[in-house]
């Protein structure tokens, strides 16, 4: 479990820093060029020190990068400037890890036990109290149901991506291949990126014929490039290749619903950095989550 609380911390990192690099570009923008810089130090670390391209599991995970880093992480930038943070991971991370679970068990046969399915009700509830938005009705209607659907559709991308990946580390393990959580993140972006960069193209297409202020951001790279470069390390290069080593070793029901605290440790990042004092509603449902993690870890 241990990796899946790095890959938590490593993801609020993440966020924080893309708020300020999405400002500066555009949210799609930020998106494609922070998986261009992650690609660029997985694959040093893949091809000089891991195990590259090796594997009978690589069709699998770049399969699985298609289906998280690409849609998912697409859908994901789709639905945060429209419902916002709060709701977008309300959605996403309470909905991710039911979805994994029964995934993983109708495909590959995983059992949670009651304990374990008990502690991870337990933290989908405490995120649910923490991240209810507080007003929906000041989000106009078309945004809302847009932004509700993209963020569903990022829920079923992150738990089948999760999924998909476990079946690749069973592939490899069979062949007496032992694949690294950095190699596993590297495979799943080569697959991630090329989506990416696709529904980015055909976007640009669309607003040629249709432009539009929203979709044409100042593009202030010079300012972006520190933010995109350390959102790059801390989310699609340490985080996903921390998320990768704990799917290999957990099934991904149990990883994501310790992953689905990583809204509150964005709280604590912005109480810690920017002094901002969480609602009392926010500290009761995060410390609910931070016990079911406890529980969690117990029962493993």
């Amino acid at each position: 479990m241990f990796a899946a609380l790095l890959t938590t911390f490593f993801f609020a990192c993440s966020v924080v820093l893309a708020r300020r690099s999405t400002v500066l570009v555009g949210s799609q923008r930020a998106n494609l060029a922070r998986q261009a810089a992650a690609l660029v130090f997985l694959a040093l670390w893949a091809h000089l020190a891991g195990q590259g391209l090796r594997g009978p599991g690589l069709g699998v995970f770049i399969f699985s990068g298609v289906i998280g880093f690409g849609m998912g992480d697409w859908a994901l930038f789709e639905a945060l400037p429209r419902i916002g943070p709060a709701l977008t991971s309300l959605i996403c991370q309470c909905l991710a890890a039911p979805i994994a679970a029964v995934t993983e068990r109708l495909w590959l046969g995983t059992v949670m036990t009651p304990g374990q399915i008990a502690s991870s009700a337990v933290i989908l509830v405490g995120v649910g109290i923490a991240m209810a938005p507080e007003r929906e009705g000041a989000i106009p209607r078309g945004h809302r149901v847009a932004g509700t659907i993209s963020a569903v559709i990022a829920a079923f991308g992150q738990a089948w991506g999760a999924v998909v990946s476990r079946a690749g580390f069973r592939l490899d393990d069979g062949a007496g291949i032992h694949v690294d959580g950095a190699t596993a993140a590297y495979q799943r972006l080569l697959g991630g990126i090329v989506t990416i960069a696709l529904l980015f193209w055909v976007t640009r297409l669309v607003v040629r014929w249709r432009p539009s202020p929203e979709t044409a951001p100042v593009r202030e790279w010079k300012k972006a490039a520190p933010w995109i470069i350390g959102n790059a390390l801390a989310g699609p290069a340490l985080g996903v290749t921390c998320y990768q080593w704990a799917l290999h070793v957990a099934p991904s029901s149990i990883v994501m619903s310790i992953v689905a605290t990583t809204p509150l440790v964005v709280w604590g990042l912005a109480f810690a950095f920017e002094k901002t004092r969480p609602a009392p509603r926010v500290l009761a449902g995060s410390a609910l989550a931070v016990a079911g993690v406890v529980a969690l870890v117990w029962s493993v």
